[in-house]
């Protein structure tokens, strides 16, 4: 069931004429060279659970599958163009929100998101350390005022999510799912996918949270490994699947559920970190044959392709 504070605006009730079109999502992000997140984790993740990506290009990362090096900014017009052309002529079912560069694109996103109101937003910070201190600080209250209040549903990093909306806790123990939708409620949040929380047993827990439950709790084993990208594929799949006309919480499941056998079969392209392998249901079986299920993973993209759903969010 749906918290109470959550606006009408931003229900996710998705149109069923399609034409035969696979669902559309609008993303703004960055282009990144390295494949490992960015606009091209966007397309390869959202196509291979049979949606079609629609990228709109806020900007380019300088960097290598180890480290971020700078990021340069699109003008503001030239993102509000790419999406208005688009926006006049597909039909969107969801818009994703990714790394968007300044507070200028964020303002255009914030607009063209308020002229569709009837489009869910799936807004994805990532971790910005690697940015200038005083970049930081203006993108995260930018974002804060502009795309949080247009956002359906929020996913970041536990301690990412926690050191932005709560940046005054004390207490000795970490903040709770809840603890940190109910940061975001306050600024029109209804529902929050917090990743990444550590627990002794050598598990990850993922929660999708509202300020008054939590919705789905999921564990997964802790990869000996560490990963880039894996935020963006978690936040595209999420997108895509609910474009479906999935219901938010098989959504989050199904996202989680990707997510995990893309990170299980990632791969070292370069010297850096590991990428999700975004195509794990194409590769070939250790005797050459394409498509079996051999280790328990699906057969086919199929298995992502989820049904549409009448119960809604």
């Amino acid at each position: 069931m749906a918290p109470e504070n959550t606006p009408t605006s931003h229900e996710i009730a998705l149109s069923d004429e399609t034409g035969g079109a696979p669902p559309c999502v609008l993303v703004f992000n960055a282009n990144d060279p390295s494949g490992a997140g960015g606009l091209s984790a966007d397309v390869l993740a959202a196509a291979s659970v049979g949606a079609h990506a629609l990228p709109v290009v806020t900007g380019a990362y300088m960097r290598d599958t180890a480290e971020i090096f700078d990021h340069i900014a699109f003008d503001e017009d030239a993102v509000a163009e790419q999406a208005r052309s688009v926006l006049e002529d597909v039909n969107v079912q969801i818009i994703k929100v990714g790394f968007c560069g300044d507070p200028e694109n964020l303002s255009i996103i914030a607009e063209i998101s308020t002229d569709y109101a009837e489009v869910p937003v799936i807004a994805y910070m990532p971790n910005l350390s690697w940015w200038e201190d005083e970049k930081i600080d203006a993108y995260l209250d930018a974002f804060r005022e502009l795309i949080l209040p247009q956002t359906t549903v929020l996913v970041g990093n536990h301690n990412t999510l926690w050191r932005w909306l709560l940046p005054e806790w004390s207490s000795e123990k970490s903040p709770t799912p809840r603890d940190i939708a109910r940061a975001a409620a306050e600024v029109g949040v209804p529902y929050v996918l917090v990743t990444g929380i550590n627990h002794p047993d050598q598990h990850i827990e993922n929660a999708l949270a509202t300020a008054h439950t939590v919705m789905v709790s999921e564990r997964f084993e802790r990869f000996d490994a560490v990963f880039s990208g894996a935020g963006d594929t978690l936040s595209i799949t999420l997108a895509a699947v609910l474009a479906a006309g999935t219901d938010l919480e098989l959504a989050t499941r199904e996202a989680l559920n990707y997510l995990d056998q893309s990170l299980n079969n990632g791969f070292r392209p370069g010297m850096g970190q590991i990428l999700p392998d975004r195509l794990f249901w194409a590769e070939a079986d250790e005797d050459g044959a394409e498509g079996e299920d051999t280790d328990g993973l699906p057969a086919t993209a199929e298995d992502f392709s989820l049904p549409r759903h009448e119960t809604k969010h």
